[in-house]
């Protein structure tokens, strides 16, 4: 058996932690600049606001109903998240990281118990010690444990667990299931099935294996054989290291000097930088890149960017910042207002697989290594960008962040007060 823990309205859950007052209200989380709504509660869906709707496009919806809108805080949803995982540990032999908000449990060879009173054992235990409403789904295979977790939702009398395991009730479930929810298939494959006649998972299903595997191919008949009941999705509990890493944002307003476009990519680089430390691994090659808003037709459109090849694979936090900020003053226009920039590593490889030239100054790249070594402890001890390049500035990414909520559980100042009378 296989179980699938999945927060409900994650973001919006983990605002309502630290703002109890916000439950049975309309609340909406908002995309990085505040530009899209990313996250919302059941009743601010209940409202007609969709995912991805623009913030500008609702702005009449939202003072209508009085809708309290928060600025995307990843700080405390990241911290949250792992709150949640330290939970669902104690429940498995071992746990899949699906998603920021979802996570696979390995059952295989757990026997002997009642897995309806088991997964609604572990939404409960995570409401009391995180206060995040979880969904939690088991079934044969990992596509119907996420279909399980899904009815958790729909029906409040489940109470967070849901078991499905009978033929007879898979069926059920499957004959009702749209074609377009269905994992491994999305939105793109549905117009298409549904012109065939395909409108459920049931019918999805009835197919044959050849006509599966000649419209979508080995991965569609997974999921075929998943909605059957047979496991063929591997349980992935090791971490994969990424083979490519992209640090972007766009600005909350257009930068037209050299200087500041300089500041915002180091900052992108520097990050990128960790990232590839993290996952102990170095970048052949990197790719620098800034472009103009493509929404004001009016103005000027750039689109630039320059590829940088490593003499040596580096995760070297001033090779990549000092590499990054040269390109970026090599694309750079001056006049032109850039909205979006960034940076993106590519042919990355394990750092114990690193090729080494043979013209290299080795005890200078153990310096390097140490160096970089005591400012990732200092900056994991006293917090990000306390030790950081001049060309960083502040360290800060020029976004618009207007209705951000205190990082409660990520900064001393932001701690919470309680008062008790």
């Amino acid at each position: 058996m296989f179980a699938l823990a999945d927060c409900n309205n994650f973001f919006v859950s983990c605002e309502r932690v630290f703002r109890p007052d916000l439950q049975n209200k309309p609340v909406i989380v908002l995309s990085s600049n505040d530009g899209c709504a990313i996250a919302r509660s059941n009743e601010a869906k209940a409202l007609g606001i969709k995912m991805g709707d623009p913030f500008f496009k609702i702005r009449g919806l939202v003072a209508k109903h009085n809708i309290v809108v928060f600025s995307g805080n990843m700080a405390l949803y990241d911290d949250m998240s792992q709150r949640v995982r330290w939970v669902l540990e104690d429940f498995a032999p071992s746990i899949e990281i699906y998603s920021i908000d979802e996570a696979f449990l390995d059952l295989r060879g757990v026997q002997d118990i009642d897995f309806d009173q088991y997964a609604k054992s572990i939404s409960q235990r995570c409401w009391k010690m995180t206060s995040i409403p979880v969904s939690v789904g088991i079934a044969p295979t990992k596509t119907l444990a996420k279909i399980a977790s899904k009815l958790c939702k729909q029906y409040p009398k489940l109470k967070g667990g849901c078991y499905m395991h009978r033929p007879e009730d898979i069926e059920k479930v499957l004959r009702k299931y749209p074609i377009e929810d269905i994992w491994g298939i999305g939105r793109r494959s549905a117009p298409r099935l549904k012109s065939m006649g395909v409108q459920s998972a049931y019918d999805y299903t009835q197919l044959s294996e050849e006509a599966i595997r000649k419209m979508s191919g080995i991965t569609g008949v997974r999921t075929w054989k998943e909605l059957k009941g047979i496991p063929c999705i591997e349980f992935e509990d090791s971490f994969e290291a990424k083979q490519s890493i992209c640090v972007s944002r766009s600005f909350s307003s257009e930068i037209y000097d050299i200087k500041e476009l300089e500041e915002q990519t180091a900052n992108f680089a520097s990050s990128l930088a960790e990232k590839l430390r993290k996952q102990s691994s170095v970048a052949n090659e990197m790719c620098v890149f800034a472009y103009t808003n493509r929404f004001k037709e009016n103005e000027p459109q750039v689109y630039g960017n320059r590829l940088i090849l490593f003499e040596t694979p580096t995760g070297d936090q001033r090779t990549i910042v000092t590499q990054a900020v040269a390109a970026t003053r090599e694309l750079f226009r001056k006049g032109v207002g850039y909205k979006k920039a960034g940076v993106i590593a590519t042919k990355i490889t394990a750092s114990q697989n690193q090729l080494h030239s043979l013209f290299e100054d080795k005890e200078s790249i153990e310096k390097e290594h140490r160096l970089t070594s005591v400012v990732d402890t200092v900056n994991k001890t006293f917090g990000k960008s306390t030790i950081k390049f001049a060309v960083q500035g502040s360290g800060k990414i020029k976004t618009s962040s207007e209705k951000q909520s205190p990082h409660y559980t990520t900064l001393w100042s932001d701690i919470p007060n309680v008062t008790v009378k």
